[in-house]
């Protein structure tokens, strides 16, 4: 393993220090991490403030108002969501929304064996059942005939998804995916159930007096020997127009300003309505009147630290100046806090709302999103709720898995909440996960917790027998394909973990791997792979044989008939004489190399801070040199596979662990040995007590022999 630390400019990370006032340190593991400014403020702040606004999505407004029309006309609206953790989570957040409103509203996941997605037989039963208008979370995208299928019955589609689309968009009333080219939105990346918090904060929006309202801000400012005036249309909190005019004064009439066309009709918004309208005056005459409404005391009242301060004032203070691009003006700043304003003061879009964050941090991070962007400020608020224990249908669960009361990771969610959950899609049960969460009644939920968490033991049992039985045809597979692909037919195989053995394959062999399953006289398969192959395109190119398919960068299911599946084994290996599988070393990219008098416990506010991490975003990895091992022993269970160990470095001793390192230790390291080392920071929980401890990831007695690609 080589250890590599990338060089960082100097002058870049001193200017970002100052430019945000974050500590050298912090800076200068996000300039190596390559944190760009534009995405900066994710890293920093945690307020649903400076999430994007939902009605950046092109058909947004279109899905409300169907919504709408459907609580005004008592319709029946069924839900569809996928069977996975991110598919469970948004149907439970879309149908407590939903009722919210007052709809009559019901929903359905794939059971059993039934495949991935909307079907034919889904839309007779909405038929059967008198439901007129169908809302698709987490999947939808490719339902295309299913669709067409609906609306020829009478049935409107609203399509909720995040998964990459294929030639042919379906024929629903209106389609909020970030992945679709022209949705407008500008983060690609969200999970499905983080595009239905989206949709959530849109309804909510859609019951205030501003919902469909243009609104226009409004600041004048001197210039050189003239009054310029910005101007800012909004409609939803979206800018849709702006303006600006240079005013020499007492030389245009107000009415023959180009400004007039803008301003008519419209509320106009200022900051501090006395300086404003003397702007005015002095740029149109005294006689001018412009009915103006003063942000100013609401804004004080919602915020009382800015009492006394003028606009120019609250711009130099303002956030949004701080992370904005480009020549940031005062009526940005005017834009920003007017927006601000609006959440902070309707709970339903700031307080209330977070508390269905924590649902959107459980399903985005067991979809193995990307860590960056809003999804990051969408999990941060997600973990807070979570550990606080809002949501009362988990309290009886999260004691179960002894996580009452701590402070709840995305380690926690990834490795033991979604799991469980994501066990009771795998086996063809995935509504007792979704009861679980709507669940009001005490015992019913720990009757499904007990239940969920059996299920979660026998799909590890399935597993084990599983992958017993599997590992030797991969390993036969691995070879005839000349180490570029693994593929596993085999029918003891449940439908339902034909994904976590594809994973495993993909660990085991570092190439693609996929793995297939028989049901009657169809079969499922899943495929996984690394960034280095895009599995949805590499399933497209057998759509002619496939029943359906669909997926992710990464991941992809798909199923086929039996009779073609010789067909498409050929075929497989066609392609994959074709590919090119890149095998690199593992390497430990260091973030920052720590001198004893940085190596203190207020590192871990540090660690904190720039939570959470997962997908491309991995935990901070530190380095320290010279540091000296007081104490060592080893764990495990027979074997002894782990190192516990003291280590001195600086003015504390830390504690230690060093995972499957057993066969090292009194080999290539012992005690008393003066040793450079690469960790991770964190808290250790045991028997109630909690306490900070280094996870170390490798040792050397010389980093220098370890260094590589420094640049």
């Amino acid at each position: 393993m080589k250890w590599e630390k990338p060089a960082i400019d100097p002058a870049r990370v001193k200017k970002m220090h100052e430019r945000y006032h974050i500590d050298l340190i912090t800076a200068s593991i996000l300039e190596r991490r390559g944190v760009s400014h534009t995405d900066i403020r994710f890293y920093l702040e945690d307020d649903v403030s400076f999430l994007h606004n939902p009605f950046l999505f092109e058909d947004m407004e279109s899905a409300v108002d169907r919504i709408l029309d459907a609580v005004n006309e008592g319709e029946k609206v069924r839900i569809f969501g996928d069977r996975d953790v991110d598919g469970m989570t948004s149907t439970v957040l879309l149908k407590e929304s939903l009722d919210e409103l007052g709809l009559d509203v019901d929903w359905r996941l794939p059971l059993e064996d039934e495949p991935y997605g909307l079907t034919m037989a889904g839309v007779d039963h909405m038929v059967e059942d008198g439901r007129t208008l169908l809302i698709t979370v987490d999947c939808g995208i490719s339902n295309t005939k299913e669709i067409s299928y609906a609306a020829g019955h009478g049935i409107d589609a609203i399509v909720i998804d995040h998964h990459i689309p294929g030639d042919e968009l379906p024929a629903a009333v209106a389609i909020i995916n970030p992945k679709v080219e022209g949705s407008g939105y500008p983060f690609r990346d969200l999970a499905g159930c983080g595009v239905v918090a989206k949709c959530i904060w849109a309804l909510n929006f859609s019951k205030t007096d501003l919902y469909k309202q243009e609104l226009v801000l409004l600041h004048a400012r001197p210039g050189n020997q003239t009054v310029i005036i910005d101007a800012v249309k909004l409609e939803n909190l979206v800018e849709i127009d702006r303006i600006t005019e240079n005013i020499v004064p007492g030389v245009l009439p107000a009415s023959q300003s180009r400004l007039f066309d803008f301003l008519i009709g419209k509320q106009i918004l200022v900051y501090d309505e006395g300086l404003e309208k003397r702007m005015l005056q002095q740029a149109f005459g005294a006689r001018v009147e412009i009915n103006l409404i003063d942000l100013a005391p609401g804004v004080i009242q919602q915020f009382p630290s800015m009492k006394g301060k003028s606009l120019v004032r609250l711009q130099q203070l303002s956030k949004a100046n701080r992370y904005g691009t480009g020549t940031i003006q005062e009526i940005d700043t005017l834009v920003s806090l007017f927006s601000t304003y609006v959440i902070k003061s309707h709970p339903s879009l700031s307080s209330e709302y977070e508390k269905n964050l924590d649902l959107v941090a459980i399903g985005t991070v067991a979809d193995l999103m990307p860590m960056h962007g809003e999804n990051r400020i969408l999990v941060k608020k997600g973990l807070q709720v979570l550990s606080r224990g809002d949501r009362h249908s988990l309290l009886m669960f999260l004691s179960m898995l002894n996580l009452d009361g701590k402070r709840i990771s995305t380690t926690n969610i990834g490795w033991q909440i979604s799991p469980v959950f994501n066990a009771s899609g795998r086996l063809g049960v995935p509504d007792k996960t979704v009861d679980l969460l709507l669940s009001k009644d005490r015992t019913e939920q720990e009757q499904l917790s007990v239940e969920l968490i059996g299920l979660n033991k026998r799909r590890k049992k399935l597993g084990d027998d599983s992958w017993n039985k599997i590992l030797p045809k991969a390993r036969t597979s691995y070879d005839a394909h000349d180490h570029k692909i693994v593929i596993v037919y085999d029918k003891s195989v449940n439908r339902g973990i034909t994904g976590i053995m594809a994973s495993r394959l993909l660990s085991q062999f570092k190439a693609p791997a996929m793995v297939i399953a028989q049901i009657e006289d169809h079969l499922v398969g899943s495929m996984r792979s690394s960034k280095a192959m895009n599995v949805k395109s590499f399933l497209s190119t057998f759509d002619d044989i496939l029943i359906d398919h669909g997926g992710h960068q990464c991941a992809g299911g798909f199923s086929l008939y039996e009779k073609d599946l010789d067909e498409f084994l050929i075929r497989v290996d066609e392609l994959a004489g074709d590919l090119v599988i890149k095998k690199s070393e593992d390497i430990l990219t260091i973030d920052a190399e720590l001198p004893e008098q940085f190596m203190t416990p207020e590192l871990i506010t540090l660690v904190e801070r720039l939570e959470p991490y997962g997908a491309e975003h991995n935990p901070l990895q530190f380095m320290m040199r010279g540091a000296v091992i007081e104490e060592i022993s080893l764990l495990g269970a027979g074997e002894q596979k782990h190192v516990k160990m003291l280590i001195a470095y600086g003015a504390y001793k830390w504690p230690a662990i060093f995972w499957r390192a057993g066969d090292r230790a009194g080999q290539e390291f012992s005690r008393g040995d003066r040793i450079d080392l690469v960790f991770r920071f964190g808290r250790n929980y045991y028997k109630n007590m909690e306490s900070l401890q280094l996870t170390v990831l490798d040792i050397a007695q010389d980093a220098d022999d370890m260094l590589t690609n420094i640049r």
